[in-house]
C-alpha cells in the first residue's frame, strides 16, 4: 500500500466571490492532497475581517493562520489589489509568513504587471486550479522574481 503524499500547507484561504469556482478549487486542493484546512471566503471584506479578528485573538498562534491565499482579481466591493492593500494594513501577527496566489480568469497584462508590485504574491495562476499549477507554487518567492 502506498502512502499519499505530505500535505504542502496547513491552512490555505480561498477569497472569491464566485462559488462555483470555490468548489472547484477546493476540491481540487483537496484532491491533490495540497493542504489539511481550506478556509473559503465569497468576499475580501469578510476575508480581510476574518484575518483581523484572528489577529485580535491574545492567544493566535501560527497554526490558526493560513500560509497561503488563492486570490480572485475582480471582485466586488474590494478587488483583489485593494484586498492586499488592506491585507498590509493589518497587525505583522496576522500577516507574517502568508503569501498570496493571484488566481483569475483574468488574460490582461496589466493585471500581471501590477502583480509586481506586491511582494506578498508568489504566483499568477489562471482559473481553475490544476495540479500542475499547485505543484508550480513556490511560497518563498514573489511574483516579481519569478517573472524576472
Amino acid at each position: 500500500m502506498t502512502q499519499a503524499p505530505p500535505k504542502k500547507m496547513s491552512i490555505v484561504m480561498l477569497v472569491d466571490d464566485n462559488d462555483i469556482d470555490n468548489f472547484i478549487n477546493e476540491r481540487m486542493i483537496q484532491g491533490c492532497n495540497f493542504a489539511e484546512t481550506v478556509y473559503v471566503n465569497t468576499g475580501t471584506k469578510s476575508a480581510i475581517e476574518f484575518l483581523a479578528n484572528l489577529s485580535a485573538n491574545k492567544e493566535l498562534r501560527q497554526e490558526h493562520l493560513p500560509q497561503l491565499i488563492f486570490l480572485d482579481i475582480n471582485m466586488p466591493i474590494l478587488d483583489g489589489y485593494q484586498f492586499l492593500d488592506e491585507f498590509r494594513s493589518l497587525d505583522e501577527k496576522a500577516r507574517k509568513g502568508i503569501k498570496v496566489a493571484m488566481l483569475t480568469s483574468s488574460i490582461d497584462p496589466k493585471d500581471l504587471a501590477k502583480a509586481k508590485d506586491y511582494p506578498e504574491i508568489c504566483a499568477f495562476l489562471h482559473k481553475p486550479l490544476t495540479e500542475e499549477a499547485l505543484a508550480s507554487i513556490n511560497t518563498t518567492a514573489n511574483i516579481a522574481q519569478i517573472l524576472t
